[in-house]
Formats: structure tokens, sequence, C-alpha cells
């Protein structure tokens, strides 16, 4: 599949560790050096702001959604090659996926949870055939592949869903992973019993 944009979910905290920082310059660096755009929730601060700052002084696209409530509190990043204000965290989020052909989920808060569990939510559904991956940076991401893991063993998460969340721990291996995916032609889930 040809990646046009990536959004990118990730904290508005840089974490207590310098590697989740380091780890936001690189992947921006790789995205504008593949000519990949980022989309990202407009912020300049945090991960947010080292993403996108290295993926604009590399010479990529970056492009940002912010509600206005957080505009308002002068979070928007001011230097992106566009910034888009809508009015709810709602509308942020159906932006960011429509302007995207995956996703990638940085270490981050409950927002990035929510975001990513979202994403890979909607792929389970059948509303997109996109990729969905996380960067474990640090093995950041091992709680949640544990939790769902015990999902499917307790039959809350078939298989085939659970493969929908990829997993690495290297920027470009995971951005190849991006690249070369292939919609698995899944039947969604429907809420019955089977599993």
């Amino acid at each position: 599949m040809a990646l046009k944009r990536v959004c990118v979910f990730c904290g508005s905290s840089a974490g207590i560790d310098p590697d989740y920082r380091a780890a936001a310059t690189v992947l921006g660096r790789l995205l504008a050096a593949r000519g990949v755009g980022l989309v990202f929730g407009g912020g300049h601060v945090g991960l947010m702001g080292a993403l996108a700052d290295a993926a604009l002084a590399a010479g990529g696209e970056a492009i940002g959604v912010i509600p206005r409530g957080l505009q308002r509190r002068e979070l928007g990043h001011e230097g992106l090659t566009e910034l888009r204000v809508v009015g709810t965290m709602h509308e942020r989020k159906a932006q960011m996926a429509e302007l995207a052909d995956g996703f990638v989920a940085l270490p981050g808060g409950l927002g990035t949870l929510e975001e990513a569990a979202e994403a890979l939510t909607w792929a389970q559904l059948g509303i997109h055939e996109k990729p969905v991956g996380l960067l474990d940076v640090r093995g950041f991401w091992q709680p949640l592949v544990r939790f769902l893991d015990h999902a499917v063993a307790e039959g809350f998460l078939r298989p085939e869903h659970r493969r929908l969340c990829l997993l690495e721990r290297d920027p470009a291996s995971l951005l190849d992973r991006l690249a070369a995916w292939e919609p698995p032609g899944l039947r969604p889930w429907l809420g019955t019993d089977e599993t």
C-alpha cells in the first residue's frame, strides 16, 4: 500500500525518559525522508512538538488537527504546513483518520491510548482497512500487548483482530510494515458469541 500520510498519536508530554523524545524525532525525520506526510494532533509541546519539528526540519509535510479549546490555550504549533482548527475531539480524530493512510502510536497517556484503541476498533469493525502500529520505545506498549493477548485468551478478541495491531521497536521497521500492509479481508466483529 502506498503511504502518502501517516497519522501519529503521541503524548503532549515528553515523558521522563529521553528515549521517548529521541524516537519521536527519528520518526519525524524518517517520515520526511520517505516523502510521507505527518498528520498529528497539532500541538507544539511534548512528543507532538518534537515529532513535528523533526519532520519539518527534514523538509517534510506536517498537518496538525487541534480542537479550538486547545488552540486557545496556545498549544497549537504555529510552524506547520497546515494547522486545522476544529470544534471537538471527535472532529479532530475523524479528520486525522480521513487524512491518513495508516496510524502509529508513540508513547503517551490516556489520549494516545484512546486514539490508538479507536483506530484498532475501526479496523476491527471494518470502518477502515488501514494499518495501525505501535512504536514500542523501551517496552512502553508491552502492558497493552499483554492485555490484547489476555483478551484473546478470554474470548473477547478474535486472534485475527489481535493481529491488526502491528508492533515494532524500530521506527524504520514499523514504517516498512505499514507500507507493506495488505488488508487481511477480515469479517468484521458483529457482536456475536463466535470467537
